[in-house]
């Protein structure tokens, strides 16, 4: 695909974009905790959406109201800009449905 794979100096200053993700290896995560079901999975769907619009697709665990979201970008073997992009979104997503 050609997305840039971040450095280990590269990744730590994306990593101030998305204080709520923490860096694992070649992988960013976040945990998520709804109000309840429904709204985690209000929230799963609405990832959905950006995903597909995006063609980047997070690795997401859901455990009743908690979500384990996990991203990296295995094409290109690392981290890159989609990854932190959508990060991004996710975020704006999860505040979007207070939680």
């Amino acid at each position: 695909m050609g997305w840039q794979v971040f450095l280990v100096h590269g990744v730590v200053g994306v990593m101030n974009d998305v204080s709520d993700w923490r860096r694992d290896g070649d992988t960013i995560r976040r945990t998520v905790v709804a109000p309840d079901f429904r709204t985690a999975i209000a929230i799963v769907n609405d990832i959905a959406e950006q995903a597909e619009a995006m063609n980047h697709h997070p690795d997401i665990d859901i455990r009743w109201r908690t979500l384990h979201l996990a991203l990296t970008t295995h094409d290109e073997g690392g981290l890159t800009d989609l990854d932190f992009t959508l990060a991004a979104r996710i975020d704006a997503i999860v505040a979007a449905h207070q939680a």
